[in-house]
């Protein structure tokens, strides 16, 4: 058991809105949030790691502090960032899950991102090169464009509340200093006069207190990009007047004459950017999409030159042998794994389960491919429409992209078929990338909605006990596997693959088995591939 797993946090006697340090909430539950760790802290809030024990997945819990919310404006404006949030629900935005109180706390629970900052990234690694820079702008870029549609602007846009997934993805955090715009009336949250946001990144009329929509976030987007091009800031001072002063009036340092590699295009886009009048810029992330794609066609899927590893997704190797490779890593971690030794420590396990568990997917895929005009090592391929589910099924199978999954239940949503089984292929997906999150919806949904379906009600189930063993928690995967057990049946023939690897692991690391479901785990491994009886 890991010093995260809930089981190791029994219930202190203090009570939940106890003043203290950071840690005093640490091992409480808060409705349905039960705290582990410190995250962190901002100016009105404190930020901790926590296991949701409905759904079992970790979020990330901010709680308002209540020693700086000495006024009945800051609560309004914890809530209206959670409410301004909670609205944007978009693949590079951090997602706000739910808005609570528990006594005199408020909180919100939101997805928790595992990786770094795009600060701290080139503060460890450096600028960035062309390619990864385009690739950054264009998701950063895609979110706002969705926050700009539902009238929201961010207001701190700068490199650290951008996070860095373990997979590549970009996703905007806090929008703690969200404003809704109504109109031509923005709620006043502050006193006249006051500003808020980190002055390194503020637009001129954010810090004139002039009414802002959404070119003021481009114009941070733009400081922020400088400092990913040049690992630098276009302005800075000793105090926040001066570079303010430097914000209004002088302009920023010419690109091309800091980083000669990049593509003189990319220069003038973040040029426009930084333009001093709002009505100069980009009128938001929509437009700078639209120049990146007019000015770089093709820019993100790679073909910009490199002069640094890449920071976001490498090219693809060929699915089938990947996944055998895969297979056999994780044989040779399962034989060698000592019951003391935490799964989650093993350092091949990820890749090589994720790998296995695809192979549930690539099985029995066409030898004469249909869709030879589909080229499934293009990320950019167009997602067409086919005549039937199951064509758009088998399309979604041989390019394996989220869209592709997603595009089955678009355009057949009323076919629950083959919807459920796109669904599979992109709880797949999710755990090859580690995106546990979003796998742990999909597969708790399986075993929500599907309670008759043995087959996708037990696979559910079986997807929440991979990621409690990703995640350290075994007490709870342990639980689970007592429910998985009576339907082993259904998931073998289902997924052989998963079912293979869950009932070795059991074997190696579960004590609460029976003597009797020991020898039956072992008659099913010795009959190879046919798990069932």
């Amino acid at each position: 058991m890991t010093d995260e797993s809930p089981a190791a946090f029994p219930d202190p006697p203090p009570r939940p809105d106890a003043k203290g340090p950071p840690d005093r909430l640490v091992g409480r539950t808060l409705g349905d949030y039960r705290i582990l760790r410190v995250l962190g802290r901002g100016a009105m809030a404190e930020v901790y790691l926590a296991q949701q024990v409905s759904l079992q997945r970790k979020v990330a819990l901010k709680i308002l502090d209540t020693e700086a919310a000495t006024e009945k404006t800051d609560v309004e404006r914890f809530l209206r960032e959670a409410r301004a949030a909670a609205s944007l629900v978009h693949a590079h935005i951090v997602q706000v899950y739910e808005v609570g109180q528990s006594g005199s706390l408020h909180y919100i629970a939101q997805e928790y991102v595992e990786g770094e900052t795009l600060g701290q990234r080139i503060d460890r690694t450096g600028p960035l090169g062309p390619r990864d820079f385009a690739r950054v702008l264009r998701q950063v870029a895609s979110a706002l464009a969705r926050a700009g549609e539902a009238g929201i602007v961010h207001r701190d846009i700068k490199p650290d509340n951008l996070m860095l997934t373990l997979d590549g993805e970009v996703k905007v955090a806090d929008f703690g200093l969200a404003r809704v715009i109504e109109g031509r009336q923005q709620p006043r949250l502050t006193e006249d006069g006051m500003t808020m946001g980190s002055p390194l990144y503020m637009s001129p009329e954010q810090i004139e207190g002039k009414p802002l929509d959404a070119r003021s976030d481009i114009y941070s987007l733009g400081i922020t990009c400088f400092q990913l091009i040049t690992g630098r800031l276009p302005f800075s001072a000793d105090s926040s007047m001066e570079v303010a002063l430097q914000h209004l009036r002088d302009k920023p340092p010419r690109l091309e004459t800091l980083r000669a590699d990049f593509p003189p295009v990319l220069g003038q886009i973040v040029e426009r950017m930084l333009a001093k009048r709002p009505e100069d810029r980009f009128g938001g992330g929509r437009e700078v999409l639209e120049a990146l794609e007019s000015q770089l066609p093709g820019s993100v899927g790679g073909s910009l030159p490199v002069n640094a590893p890449p920071l976001l997704t490498a090219s693809r190797t060929d699915s089938r042998s990947r996944s055998a490779a895969a297979t056999q890593k994780l044989a040779a971690v399962m034989a060698s794994e000592k019951t003391t030794r935490p799964l989650l420590r093993t350092p091949l396990f990820w890749s090589s389960i994720a790998g296995a568990l695809l192979l549930g997917v690539t099985w029995g895929l066409p030898t004469n491919d249909p869709f030879l005009l589909a080229d499934a090592d293009d990320p950019q391929t167009e997602i067409r429409p086919w005549n039937t589910a199951e064509l758009q099924y088998e399309y979604a199978r041989q390019l394996g992209t989220e869209e592709a999954w997603e595009s089955v239940a678009l355009h057949f949503p009323n076919d629950q078929k083959h919807v459920r089984l796109a669904d599979r292929g992109l709880a797949d997906m999710y755990l090859k990338q580690d995106r546990r999150n979003e796998a742990l919806e999909i597969f708790a949904r399986f075993v929500r909605e599907n309670p008759s379906d043995s087959k996708f009600h037990a696979y559910g189930l079986a997807g929440q006990y991979v990621i409690m063993i990703l995640d350290g928690e075994r007490d709870s995967a342990f639980k689970l596997f007592a429910q998985l057990w009576p339907l082993r049946d259904p998931l073998s023939e289902f997924s052989p693959q998963m079912t293979r690897h869950i009932l070795l692991h059991a074997k190696r690391h579960n004590p609460q088995l029976t003597p009797e479901m020991r020898q039956e785990i072992e008659r099913r491994l010795k009959r190879g591939r046919s798990w069932t009886r």
